[in-house]
């Protein structure tokens, strides 16, 4: 018998293709270390995006493959996450207490995306990373509710605003500021100013993942926040429908052009199924999110149903993923965090934190 080597136990782990990365391990640089010694085999393996329970699945998956090499008598793999931060558009500061900024879309009104923002950072929150939602929705300002959320921030300063926190989550709207029946009778230039205020005057605390819940479609308001907020990435939400399709295509356009990665699409409403009978039906016609993704070369991150529990759930401040932890729908929105956060580790990392600054000094 051989002897066992390094690259005999890489080759077994490049056999494994992980689902959310959607390549190997070793080619994803997520082998960080393979020890040898004699028929003792000790892999440590690091993910750069909150896993959950995959986790542990991984760990044995990993286990099982290594031990199946020849020579290997005991195999130990150590599954870790360390989320980094990733870089922003060019010539945009970052903030000191935000990894990355994740940026939800519409093209237009009335396709969920609210709600798909706040059950994606819930369901970032369950996988283990430390997430807060910013509701950049000046107009229509929607997080407060759906969070269960009411009364005004603190300020221990008199100049910044203390996050209010609800289910783990850290979140920030101008609904906080106002009453909810108040209408925000604002030009676009005021309405950019007070979501720059709440970004950066908001008491952040060591953010992994702050999810902007940005406001519909694609005008001034829009691409002043591309440009002006470091963003890491953006999900775009549609409809199957042609009509939301048409307006979610201008979105992504949008970010293209001030050098925004799309993240993906998340196709919202996709199927309706019948409480009664259990029927299928495309309301709003199917297939259209993974065309648009295929067009436009990006990753169709999931299908989300139209069921009325989310927007009951949603419209009590209790939404799915904390209500229904163990639903199908609830599982749904954690298989789209996931592949979201690792399509953005494998984006370009921010070193510029790590960097000594260089002070020069008369002396």
């Amino acid at each position: 018998m051989g002897q066992l080597t390094k690259a005999a136990i890489e080759e077994a782990i490049a056999g494994y293709m992980d689902p959310y990365l959607e390549t190997d391990l070793v080619s994803a640089k997520c082998i960080k270390s393979v020890e040898v010694d004699e028929a003792r085999v000790r892999v440590d393996v690091q993910l750069g995006f909150p896993v959950g329970d995959y986790a542990e699945s991984l760990r044995r998956t990993l286990e099982e493959r290594v031990s199946a090499v020849p020579g290997v008598e005991a195999c130990d793999v150590q599954v870790r996450v360390k989320i980094a931060t990733h870089v922003v558009q060019q010539g945009v500061e970052t903030l000191d207490k935000v990894k990355n900024i994740i940026a939800v879309a519409s093209g237009k009104g009335g396709v969920g995306k609210s709600t798909v923002a706040v059950n994606l950072a819930l369901a970032l929150s369950g996988e283990g990373a430390t997430v807060g939602i910013l509701d950049a929705d000046i107009y229509g300002p929607s997080q407060p509710r759906m969070l269960g959320n009411s009364g005004q921030p603190d300020s221990t300063d008199g100049k910044t605003l203390e996050p209010l926190v609800s289910y783990d989550i850290q979140s920030m709207s101008i609904g906080y500021l106002v009453d909810e029946e108040t209408p925000m009778i604002w030009r676009g230039p005021m309405v950019t100013q007070a979501l720059e205020q709440l970004l950066k005057d908001t008491n952040w605390r060591d953010v992994d993942y702050l999810i902007i819940d940005l406001p519909p479609g694609t005008g001034d308001t829009q691409l002043t926040l591309a440009q002006k907020i470091p963003v890491s990435g953006a999900l775009i939400v549609t409809t199957p429908q042609d009509i939301a399709l048409l307006d979610a295509r201008k979105g992504l356009k949008m970010f293209e052009k001030v050098e925004v990665p799309v993240l993906g699409i998340v196709e919202n409403m996709s199927i309706h199924i019948c409480s009664e009978c259990g029927h299928e039906e495309h309301i709003f016609g199917a297939g259209g999110g993974q065309k648009m993704a295929e067009q436009f070369d990006v990753d169709m991150l999931g299908a989300l149903p139209l069921d009325i529990r989310i927007r009951e759930e949603t419209d009590g401040g209790k939404p799915t993923v904390v209500a229904e932890p163990d639903s199908r729908i609830a599982q749904i929105y954690r298989e789209i965090a996931r592949r979201m956060t690792a399509k953005l580790s494998q984006r370009s990392k921010d070193y510029s934190a790590v960097f000594p600054k260089i002070v020069i000094q008369n002396n």
